[in-house]
């Protein structure tokens, strides 16, 4: 299965520009880059595979980056390397600035790092008009339904989005499918599982493996700390993130908690959104709120994976999932929130989009209390406020989830 990220990364390929893939470990960069080598392949460009884990390789090009060019191929056309990993280098910023200024005709790099932490941190020179990056999150549902080669029920849910009067037999399926998505998130490894006990292995061994990793690279020194934060995040999503609270009940600095916060978010573990204000006396304009890009992840630090319907966090799981679904759609920097110091709040703004508008999150539709919004209604007339429901769950969810 192709991502969906895999038609943009393709078009890229014929720009001079590096291609820069980022995201969180086990996402699949891997996959898609050997995915997009192939597609070369076919093409019958000539290209090269290195991978930055096999240190022999790596030593190489730590030397000097012109020997990449002890691995081309006999060609006399440009050849496009694909190089994993590349946060392994010692300084893949003067890297790729020398390629690229002074071979730019002859090579094509496309390359992944694990995360825009290790790229932010060692890409000394912003590389400005030399690269574009790109991130490959963990899968949206349409992604989660084609590997698991549900085309049927894919099927039905485009079916469903263009037309108003469209019905389905599936509906029951896809409310299982969706609220498995919710609870497992959308790691391919974990998708591609079908047992939930493994499903659930398969979580823990990246919260405890592949996240640890990300700790240990990114020079966290008190990894207990480092988990209870996360945990709390977790168990907190869609809350104001008040670091002076969570120093005082870590035990740790305030800056410690707000580099912590920052490893989280440059490992495409958490993002923290702004708020949206116009007031500056009326609306909290300082603290972020924080949402997990896999709920599945997310579950697994509280150890929950039990049935929406059952969960004491279901509205929070469900906020949780819509703020991905517009990550997905909008990314994330365009996501805010608003909050007055009266305690009014509206979940989502996205007051820089094509269509600018609001979202209420209310896990049952008899949740949603239209009374409760009309200062925003009133302050913000072109910001139109919709709402969001799971529960009931019908053919109108796709509708409004498009």
């Amino acid at each position: 299965m192709k991502r969906n990220l895999f038609e943009s990364l393709q078009i890229h390929l014929n720009k001079k520009e590096f291609t820069i893939l980022t995201g969180a470990r086990q996402t699949g960069k891997s996959t898609l880059l050997k995915q997009l080598e192939s597609h070369c392949k076919k093409l019958g460009q000539p290209t090269v595979f290195l991978n930055l884990e096999n240190k022999t390789v790596l030593s190489e090009l730590d030397k000097s980056p012109l020997n990449v060019f002890n691995y081309f191929p006999a060609a006399e056309r440009r050849v496009t390397m694909f190089i994993d990993e590349v946060q392994y280098l010692q300084d893949p910023s003067n890297f790729l600035k020398l390629l690229y200024d002074e071979y730019a005709g002859k090579i094509k790099i496309v390359a992944t790092g694990s995360s825009a932490f290790y790229l932010d941190d060692k890409f000394k020179d912003s590389l400005a008009g030399r690269k574009k990056i790109f991130c490959l999150l963990t899968c949206s549902f349409d992604e989660y339904l084609r590997l698991q080669d549900k085309k049927d029920l894919l099927n039905d849910v485009k079916r469903i989005q263009s037309d108003t009067k469209a019905k389905s037999i599936h509906l029951e399926l896809l409310r299982q499918e969706w609220d498995n998505y919710m609870i497992y998130g959308g790691y391919p490894a974990v998708i591609t599982e079908p047992d939930k006990r493994e499903k659930i292995a398969r979580l823990m061994e990246i919260r405890d493996a592949y996240v640890k990793r990300d700790v240990l690279e990114s020079g966290v020194r008190d990894e207990t700390a480092f988990y209870n934060l996360f945990r709390i995040i977790a168990d907190q999503s869609g809350n104001l993130v008040n670091a002076n609270e969570l120093s005082l009940s870590l035990r740790i600095k305030q800056e410690t908690v707000i580099n912590y916060l920052h490893v989280l978010q440059k490992c495409f573990h958490v993002i923290l959104i702004r708020p949206f204000y116009k007031n500056l006396r009326k609306e909290l304009t300082k603290m972020p709120k924080a949402y997990f890009l896999d709920t599945g992840l997310r579950n697994c630090l509280i150890n929950n994976f039990e049935l929406p319907d059952i969960r004491s966090d279901k509205g929070a799981l469900w906020e949780n999932m819509y703020f991905r679904t517009l990550a997905d759609k909008y990314g994330s920097d365009n996501i805010l929130y608003w909050r007055t110091s009266a305690g009014n709040e509206v979940d989502f703004v996205l007051p820089y989009v094509e269509t600018p508008h609001a979202v209420e999150v209310k896990f049952g539709k008899e949740s949603v209390k239209e009374n409760k919004y009309k200062i925003f209604n009133g302050n913000y007339p072109e910001l139109p406020l919709s709402y969001a429901w799971v529960r009931p769950f019908d053919e109108d969810f796709f509708r409004r989830m498009e």
